[in-house]
C-alpha cells in the first residue's frame, strides 16, 4: 500500500510540475488605454502591447469589443515565450460622448479569458459651449 502511495505521489508530483512548466502568460504595458478627451473623427487607433512571460506557446483564439464601434485586431501566430505582440484597437471617433468599452481576449493564457478597457470622451468642435 505505501508503495502505491509512494508511486501517486511521485506521479501527481511530476504532472503537477510539468504543468506549470508549459503556461503561457500575458504581461501587458497596460490593461488600460485612457483616450482621453479627443476631437470627433479624430485618429481612434490605440494599441495594448504584451509580452508571453510563461514558458509556452501563447495562442489568442479570439478578441471581442463589448460593442461594434470598438474592432480589435491581434496576432494570428502564437506569441513564443519571451516574445511580445500587440492587440490593436479602433474606436468609431464619430460617436460624440464617453469612451468606456471592454476588450476580452479569449486565449491559452493561464487566465483563459483577460478583460481590458478603454475610456475617453470624444468631443464634437462643432457643438457650442
Amino acid at each position: 500500500m505505501k508503495t502505491i502511495l509512494t508511486i501517486m505521489i511521485v506521479v501527481l508530483g511530476g504532472y503537477t510540475t510539468l504543468m506549470a512548466q508549459t503556461t503561457p502568460k500575458f504581461e501587458f504595458k497596460s490593461e488600460m488605454i485612457d483616450y482621453g478627451s479627443i476631437e470627433k473623427g479624430s485618429d481612434g487607433v490605440r494599441v495594448f502591447e504584451f509580452k508571453n512571460i510563461g514558458d509556452a506557446p501563447l495562442i489568442i483564439e479570439s478578441v471581442k469589443s463589448s460593442c461594434g464601434c470598438t474592432v480589435p485586431t491581434w496576432p494570428k501566430e502564437a506569441i513564443q515565450p519571451g516574445k511580445t505582440g500587440k492587440i490593436e484597437v479602433k474606436y468609431d471617433t464619430s460617436r460624440v460622448g464617453p469612451i468606456r468599452k471592454t476588450i476580452t481576449i479569449y486565449s491559452n493564457n493561464e487566465e483563459p479569458i483577460k478583460a481590458l478597457k478603454i475610456k475617453g470622451e470624444i468631443l464634437d468642435p462643432n457643438a457650442k459651449s
